[in-house]
C-alpha cells in the first residue's frame, strides 16, 4: 500500500477520534483479504471484536450492523455490551488497493501496545497502525 493512501487513511481515522463525549483511541487493521473475501473479512471483524472487548474488560459483546439505522453506512459496525448496549468499539470496513483495511476506534483506557500485539497475531492481519 502506498504511503499516500496510508497517510490519508491515518488522517481520516484521526478525524474520527476528535474530542467528543468520550476519549477514543483507534487502530487500522491492514489485511491480506481481497475484495472477494467478504466472509473472511467478517470473521476477522468478529475476532477483532473479541480482542477489543477483552482488553476493554467490558464483558460479553455483540456486533450491531445498524441496518435499521439511517445514521449508519454500509460496512459500518459497532461492538456493544450484551448487558446494557454500552459502546465498546465502532469500525468501518474499507476496500483499499484491492485489500480490506478495518478501521476501529474504541474508548481510551486499554493498553494500546498490548491490543495491537493481540490484533497482529490474528489470521489475515498484515499489520496494525495505532491511532493516535
Amino acid at each position: 500500500m502506498s504511503e499516500t493512501v496510508d497517510d490519508d487513511l491515518y488522517k481520516r481515522t484521526m478525524a474520527l477520534l476528535e474530542p467528543g463525549d468520550i476519549e477514543l483511541l483507534g487502530a487500522i487493521v491492514h489485511t491480506d483479504l481481497s475484495g472477494q473475501e467478504d466472509l473472511e473479512m467478517h470473521e476477522l471483524t468478529v475476532d477483532v471484536n473479541e480482542v477489543i472487548a477483552g482488553r476493554a474488560e467490558k464483558g460479553e459483546t455483540y456486533i450491531y450492523a445498524g441496518n435499521d439505522d439511517t445514521n449508519f453506512s454500509s460496512n459500518q459496525f459497532q461492538g456493544l455490551t450484551l448487558e446494557d448496549d454500552e459502546f465498546v468499539w465502532e469500525c468501518q470496513q474499507l476496500l483499499r488497493n484491492g485489500t480490506f483495511d478495518l478501521v476501529f476506534y474504541y474508548e481510551a483506557g486499554v493498553d494500546q501496545d498490548e491490543l495491537v500485539a493481540d490484533l497482529e497475531s490474528l489470521d489475515h492481519v498484515d499489520r496494525v497502525t495505532q491511532v493516535p
